[in-house]
């Protein structure tokens, strides 16, 4: 130690602490530790300094009561105290854990985490420890046992870790962001950027996260967004330690110097509420690491790595006395760790020793810890040993239990029979061409399998898929073996499991590990959800989409551009398409079509999928064809897309219209050619039974230029004669749109059998090339069959495929078009297919197929897959790349290509086909336009016939008033019934929810949140409806029959998107709303909110795992207000939400004070448990704020 400076007499203070230790071995210890190991001069040994009995420890002052040695030689990189059990862990540079039992350090477990890396951070759990090293996050039981390993990118360099709550973890290092880890899930849920590099220490008050980065400062992050709001620039070279605690952060680490980096005596300490630096403390030790011990006082202890530790007050002096001493085996101390008592200190030393201080000869590690399991004594010992090389030693010298029942060893011989493995049945390939010779059958390999491999089925085949069989008669009319053809999991119908709480509780996210957003199935009609997607990710589509607005109520385009906007900001949360179906299912032509399903059809499978989802392609098309064409006038939105269509044409028009010249001839000789087009093609099937091999160029070809024999007018003879009609293509469309009408048992074995056939082909080619060694190593990497199909190495991935990845088109001089397969190694051949463009020749990448799945016991179901292009990835992920991925509504998950062209035909049919031109998003300006202005908040007329100005219940905004980013917003909405809820009642008694009710917004309020006219409302809209109400809530949303009806209504009432479209700006603006459970309001709205610009009562006034709190009666509790009498009106919600947010800010002090917030709450919930959460009648007891008559700083109470 260093007394440079100092009181002389401080020399003497260190010895005096402690009495002469002795070195003794600790009897627990294997004395086979002390092998090859040097002693120190005065002859203590490295591993145990046991205090003796002597020794005393007074009361009030930290001493040495135990050492222990956890792994010898090997330096301890971390402690930590156990916040649930009387346990200290440690992890050493080696990557092994060790935990001590009690205030004695009995070895309680000890086990390897990481072989290569050391141990950087440990938290304890209520089930288990978690381990950070490196670039590894491990979850192990206390014994050992691995929960779970998440093994992070390789370039990853961690060093901290944050416990948020129960099950979010932060994970920090030197890197230039913070992962945000679900313990629930084991996946990254959020990925925080951090503008320091360099993240080593962190802690988190109820205000800030604090991160401390090595630089030198130290950053103050919110608790929401994770964004800076301050910073501190502690020491100009590096950051070694800091501590939060109250008001005060205190901090110590190196400062740059001539020589180098120096440690810097001076602690520097900032007070956090007027967020500036104080007086910095000078200590006498250099500070490696610091603690507050906040017993009586608010106390740091600050320790140095060479074992000196002082404490001192952060606002006071240091006092040279307040110096004691650790005497580390090893030069240095490496860690350091204060247990949640604040009873017991523990360091860790170069030697692989831990050091265990305490201020109490009997301390306890925590206030209230839960008992600790021990492995039950092992008895081995105890029994006599038994020679087994003796044939005549009595076996009842083995102690077994005494027992009546029937050992399991006297298992009668009748009631057991051998059940060897059954052997896989022969291919029926090899039986067919088998040549006997005597009792010996001969036949070719067919090399379906790899050779010396049998497929190790565990359960039978019926029960291969979770015991669950498919299809018992084939729906396409062919009768089949239930038990051959399975339906995988991830094709299966996906339900949602509702419970008390709705959606709230259910895990989405076990069925979508991506950041791209499913979307949910229980609302009417939303078989169309795969659909959607795929128009979704046609980026062409997506931009133009979302820059058409017109002033039409009905219109498609508009709903979907709205869809698209939610599903642009979603990071893998389910979206619903409920307003977009409102729209739909109002329009005539969808309802002629048979497109809009009842709930029953929907439920029991009615119908068929494959049909109908064809039918909704050539409908939507169409619709958004003409909802883009038509024009609305002066104040119609044009969007962006306007400049990319002539007069009369629309950009769907552009991208999916393929212009042809119809031709009839009579057989007169008399021809009539008119021009047309067409949106999507349907394919036609050749009527061969011979079994010819067809490529699906050919029947493409066929089915774009169709000729066929039909009788027609002819103007020539006056009268209907038969007629030849051709089909000649002029333009190719950008999109080409295939629907596939396999809607019979023919159609589907036409697939079959030219799957079958392709098959043979390429594995005989595949087999031949192998057999004549004429291919390279390129080629083996990608074989091609005879169609062209791309194969991998092994053929099992080409059975079930007949269709091609991409195919090529070239316009011929006498308006001809020929069709072939296009493959990667055509394109070597060839050349590129862009510089081909110019000659009329375009190459067409298979973009989406979406399938109908047959499910006898579900009914069946619709899915997609779809490959998703690099610019999706980059918004969403960060990344460039395409990948298949399978839509199955809410479920995500990627597929390999293959996958999405394998189809089998008994439970996996063929709907539709995108395939997309090559090059595509280049040809069009993907920007997107927001056509949103703020000329929607302006005022507007009434659609009910009998409004008075006298009964206006809002003053709109005017143009000095418009909202700004930040700006607060109250709001609330009342909503109305339009189905009731299903539901089922258990044999347990508990109701279990089938299909939640379905319910539509009726009224949205929203109010000023500042300035002169703060509290006044600026829109409160009732919102007409052509559908049915079945409950309109009265009760609870003040809604009354009529006030939706524009013939009778006296309400201010529009039209849901006149108010969506207001919403929208008000979200795109920045504002934030101020509401009372928001979530749901925003869900029924359908509008997707960023969490940052929501300001929830319900979570502002909450507590963890207590019970939600309703806005009547907090508004009694802390304004002294009788709200909600008879009915609800939305005005008053939305002023009483601002006016609690206001209350909010008063008690918390804008959040700067969150312990005497946290009192006010348990006051808050003790009065509600009283009053058994009901506010009281008029007469009945007042609120507490007007009872007590308690001045402003007495809340805390």
């Amino acid at each position: 130690m260093n007394f440079e400076g100092l009181d002389p007499g401080l020399a003497e203070f260190s010895p005096a602490m402690h009495s002469t230790l002795d070195p003794v071995l600790d009897a627990h210890l294997n004395p086979s530790l002390l092998q090859n190991v040097e002693l120190d001069p005065e002859g203590v040994a490295l591993e145990a300094l046991p205090v003796q009995e002597s020794v005393h420890i007074m009361e009030g002052v930290y001493s040495e009561l135990h050492s222990v040695v956890a792994e010898v030689g090997v330096p301890v990189s971390v402690s930590h105290f156990d916040l649930h059990e009387e346990m200290l862990w440690v992890g050493s540079h080696g990557g092994h854990a060790t935990s001590f039992f009690g205030p004695a350090l009995e070895r309680y477990s000890s086990f390897q985490v990481n072989g290569s890396d050391d141990i950087r951070q440990i938290q304890s759990l209520e089930n288990g420890i978690l381990f950070l090293t490196k670039n590894n996050l491990k979850y192990m039981a206390r014994g050992g046992l691995i929960i779970f390993d998440y093994l992070l990118d390789e370039c990853e360099d961690m060093h901290s870790l944050l416990l948020t709550d129960n099950s979010t973890l932060l994970i920090g290092g030197l890197q230039n962001h913070v992962l945000e880890i679900d313990l629930n899930t084991v996946q990254e849920t959020q990925k925080y950027a951090v503008e320091i590099p360099g993240v080593t220490i962190m802690r988190q008050t109820n205000r800030f996260f604090f991160c401390g980065h090595t630089s030198g400062k130290v950053s103050l992050r919110d608790l929401r967004s994770f964004k800076v709001e301050h910073e501190f620039d502690a020491f100009s070279g590096s950051l070694s330690d800091f501590d939060v605690h109250g008001n005060l952060l205190a901090a110590c680490g190196f400062s740059s110097r001539l020589t180098g980096l120096a440690c810097d005596r001076f602690l520097k300490v900032y007070d956090l509420r007027m967020m500036r630096a104080i007086t910095p403390l000078q200590v006498h030790v250099d500070p490696a690491f610091l603690r507050f011990i906040p017993t009586y006082t608010s106390r740091l202890a600050i320790i140095s790595q060479s074992g000196q530790c002082q404490f001192c007050e952060p606002t006071g002096l240091a006092n040279p006395a307040d110096i004691f001493h650790v005497n580390p085996v090893g030069p240095l101390l490496m860690t350091f760790d204060v247990s949640a008592s604040k009873q017991a200190l523990a360091f860790g030393d170069s030697e692989g020793c831990v050091h265990l201080w305490t201020d109490s000869p009997e301390p306890s590690f925590n206030p209230y810890s839960r008992e600790t399991e021990f492995a039950l004594p092992c008895l081995v010992d105890s029994l006599p040993p038994l020679d087994w090389s003796q044939d005549l030693l009595p076996l009842s010298l083995i102690p077994v239990p005494l027992t009546t029942d029937t050992l399991l060893s006297d298992w009668p011989a009748a009631n057991s029979a051998p059940a060897p493995r059954r052997a896989p049945p022969v291919d029926a390939e090899i039986l067919r061409t088998m040549k006997k010779v005597g009792f010996i059958g001969y036949a070719p390999n067919p090399r379906t399998k790899l050779r010396n491999q049998i497929p190790y089925r565990l359960k039978e085949s019926d029960n291969e898929f979770d015991n669950f069989s498919q299809v018992t008669e084939s729906p396409i009319g062919r009768e089949e073996e239930p038990h051959l053809h399975m339906v995988s999991k991830k094709y299966r119908k996906v339900t949602i499991k509702y419970s008390k709480l709705g959606l709230e509780d259910f895990d989405f996210k076990h069925y979508n590990k991506t950041l791209f957003a499913g979307l949910e199935p229980h609302i009417p009609n939303a078989y169309c959800n795969c659909m959607i997607q795929v128009l979704y990710f046609l980026e062409p589509v997506r931009c133009l989409i979302q820059n058409h607005l017109c002033q039409k109520e009905f219109c498609l385009a508009c709903e979907l551009g709205f869809l698209f906007h939610m599903l642009d900001l979603s990071r893998g949360d389910p979206c619903q398409g409920s307003n977009f179906l409102r729209a739909f299912r109002t329009i005539p032509e969808a309802s002629a079509l048979g497109l809009i399903l009842a709930d029953s059809d929907e439920a029991s499978g009615k119908g068929s999928l494959a049909r109908l989802i064809q039918r909704w392609n050539r409908f939507i098309l169409t619709q958004l064809h003409q909802d883009m064409q038509e024009l609305e006038g002066p104040q119609a939105y044009r969007g962006a897309g306007g400049s990319f269509c002539s007069s009369g044409d629309s950009v769907i028009g552009q991208l999916f219209s393929c212009e042809m010249e119809n031709c009839s001839l009579c057989r007169c000789g008399s021809e009539t050619v008119r021009a047309s087009s067409t949106l999507l093609f349907t394919l036609s099937y050749p009527e061969d039974k011979t079994g010819k091999n067809y490529d699906f160029a050919h029947v493409l070809k066929r089915s774009i230029c169709l000729e066929q024999n039909t009788q027609a007018w002819c103007d020539n003879c006056e009268k209907y004669q038969p007629t030849i009609q051709t089909r000649n293509i002029r333009h190719l469309p950008d999109i080409l749109v295939i629907n596939c009408e396999v809607n019979s048992s023919k159609e589907a074995d036409f697939w079959r059998l030219q799957a079958e056939v392709a098959f043979k082909i390429a594995v005989k080619k595949y087999s031949g090339e192998i057999k004549n060694k004429e291919f390279t190593l390129a080629d083996r990497k990608e074989p091609r069959s005879a169609e062209g199909l791309l194969c991998c190495s092994s053929t099992e991935e080409l059975k079930n495929v007949w269709l091609p990845f991409s195919i090529r088109m070239k316009m011929t001089k006498n308006k001809g078009l020929d069709v072939c397969n296009w493959t990667d190694g055509d394109e070597m051949q060839w050349g590129p297919a862009r510089a081909e463009e110019e000659h009329g020749v375009y190459v067409y990448d298979l973009m989406a197929t979406v399938v109908h799945i047959l499910d006898s016991r579900t009914g069946g179901s619709l899915v997609a897959h779809i490959k998703v292009g690099e610019t999706y990835h980059q918004r969403k992920e960060g990344v460039t790349h395409q990948q298949w991925y399978l839509f199955n509504d809410f479920l995500i998950e990627p597929i390999d290509k293959y996958e999405a062209v394998q189809f089998d035909m008994n439970w996996k049919v063929p709907a539709i086909l995108y395939y997309v031109k090559r090059n595509l998003n280049s040809r069009y300006n993907l920007n997107i336009k927001n056509p949103i202005e703020a000329s929607v908040l302006l005022a507007e007329a009434s659609l009910a016939r009998k409004q008075r100005k006298t009964h206006t219940t809002f003053i709109p905004l005017m143009l000095n008033e418009m909202p700004q980013v930040g700006d607060l917003v109250g709001l609330d909405a009342e909503f109305v019934t339009l189905n009731e809820e299903e539901a089922e009642l258990r044999s347990d008694g508990t109701k279990s929810t089938i299909k939640p009710s379905q319910m539509s917004v009726a009224r949205i309020t929203c109010v000023r949140g500042q300035g002169p006219n703060e509290g006044i409302p600026f829109i409160d809209d009732y919102i007409s409806t052509q559908e049915q109400v079945v409950d309109y809530l009265t009760q609870y949303s003040g809604i009354k029959p009529g006030d939706l009806d524009a013939k009778i209504s006296s309400k201010h009432l529009t039209t849901l998107k006149s108010t969506y479209l207001k919403l929208r700006f008000l979200i795109d603006i920045g504002v934030k709303f101020v509401g009372h459970g928001l979530q749901k309001d925003f869900r029924v709205i359908n509008l997707m909110v960023p969490k940052d610009q929501v300001l929830d009562t319900v979570y502002l006034f909450h507590m963890p795992r207590k019970r939600m709190i309703s806005l009547r009666f907090l508004a009694w509790y802390f304004l002294d207000l009788k709200i909600q009498g008879e009915t609800h009106d939305s005005i008053e919600d939305a002023r009483t939400a601002l006016q609690l947010y206001r209350k909010y800010l008063e008690l918390s002090k804008n959040g700067t004070e969150p312990e005497s917030f946290h009192k006010v709450l348990k006051g808050l919930y003790e009065k509600g448990r009283k009053m058994d959460w009901k506010v009281p009648e008029p007469e009945s007891q007042t609120s507490p704020k007007s009872k007590t008559g308690l001045r402003q700083g007495d809340w805390v109470g």
